[in-house]
């Protein structure tokens, strides 16, 4: 109980002091304050108290009306978390597709590389970090892969009826071989970070040891 009425009072508390640094509250006392004067010089005669009041009124009508803070930014950590849904949903609509091979093939070992990058642990903790490869990722998964396989199926429909031209499934080969490369150079870029990290950790112990 005690613990409610502290919570209540610090919520109470909380309210007067948002209230007291409103615009409106800061712009009738401004004017209010300036009832106030008028009626030190006499100018406000006997109803001054009615003056003061309607003054503050005034002024806190006339006060822009207060805006809500704009939501932070998401962090790089739930951007993570949204692609990891976005490769959830990925996951079953390409449960309910047959590929020829080798398009499949290709198609299963782009879907096992973007599972190891998202894969809860060390290597998603240094992805969050950086933003241009977390943005690639969530392209791939949300856009492309499914374009790639939707576009796959449309145009091998119509080549059915109209035999001739490009295969549809070369086409698709060399889509999903683009998308591997380009998971490849996540996996890459995020080698090179903990080289990176690897290699300044050394430095420093080296200063160090001069020093």
């Amino acid at each position: 109980m005690a613990t409610n009425r502290t919570t209540s009072r610090a919520g109470t508390t909380s309210r007067a002091l948002r209230c007291l640094e409103s615009k409106k509250n800061l712009a009738g006392s401004a004017c209010g304050v300036a009832g106030v004067a008028l009626a030190l010089t006499g100018a406000a005669g006997a109803y001054w108290p009615l003056v003061v009041a309607g003054l503050y009124g005034a002024g806190a009508l006339v006060a822009p009306p207060e805006r809500p803070a704009p939501p932070p930014p998401a962090g790089l950590t739930e951007q993570l978390n949204g692609v990891r849904e976005q490769f959830g949903r990925l996951r079953e609509y390409l449960a309910a597709v047959e590929l020829p091979e080798p398009a499949g093939r290709r198609l299963a070992e782009l879907v096992e590389l973007y599972a190891a990058l998202l894969d809860p642990g060390w290597v998603a903790d240094v992805l969050a970090g950086e933003p241009e490869l977390v943005h690639a990722l969530s392209r791939a998964i949300e856009v492309d892969v499914p374009e790639c396989v939707d576009t796959f199926n449309r145009t091998r429909w119509w080549t059915r009826l109209t035999p001739g031209g490009e295969s549809p499934e070369r086409h698709l080969e060399r889509q999903l071989e683009l998308l591997h490369e380009e998971a490849e150079r996540v996996a890459a870029d995020l080698r090179e970070t903990e080289a990176r990290r690897q290699q300044t950790h050394t430095a420093y112990l080296e200063e160090r040891g001069r020093s």
